[in-house]
């Protein structure tokens, strides 16, 4: 039987870690912002993860501190497929659907717990059924594999066309060239 880790070995010492699920959140939250560097995200993650010890990872062990640190946040489970997936949801925009789903799993407000240990969390997410925000999921994968929406799925799309497509985040420079061309263009 696994136990839940409340800490990662690093260069052969065990450095605790920060496990709740609000903390991953906020470094996925940083992984969607486009103006932070993937160096800025890591840093955000090994910060966060590791807190305190952090600063105590000796620079030649920062690169083992990751990978542990990807194996944490993926939940222990090693992934054959490198190429990334295709965005389907996003932890920011998609609160007000996914919370529900995963309280309904948990059986409990997960947003008002003191603490729930990440690989909980993300167990309650990985159990989600049928509701508003696997409706919402269904329809975005059905889009974005160019599949035929069944008629209530087109339906439902088209009266929550916000809640299903996903919002472009830009970089600030980009969206002020954005903001630009509209407003010349009126």
């Amino acid at each position: 039987m696994k136990f839940l880790p409340d800490s990662l070995e690093v260069g052969g010492m065990a450095y605790p870690i920060e496990t709740d699920y609000r903390n991953i959140l906020i470094f996925l939250s940083a992984c969607a912002d486009p103006d932070l560097t993937a160096a800025q995200k890591l840093e955000i993650l090994l910060r966060r993860l590791y807190r305190n010890g952090y600063s105590r990872i000796p620079q030649e062990y920062i690169e083992e501190a990751v990978l542990q640190a990807k194996w944490f946040v993926d939940c222990g489970r090693e992934d054959d497929d490198k190429r990334p997936a295709k965005k389907m949801m996003d932890w920011e925009q998609d609160e007000a659907i996914l919370f529900p789903a995963i309280n309904k799993v948990a059986g409990a407000e997960t947003r008002s717990a003191p603490y729930i240990h990440w690989w909980t969390f993300a167990g309650y997410f990985m159990e989600i059924e049928e509701g508003t925000f696997s409706t919402v999921l269904g329809i975005r994968q059905k889009k974005a594999k160019g599949k035929r929406l069944e008629k209530w799925e087109e339906e439902f799309y088209r009266n929550n066309k916000k809640l299903c497509d996903l919002k472009t985040r830009y970089t600030e420079e980009e969206q002020k060239e954005i903001d630009y061309w509209n407003k010349l263009l009126g």
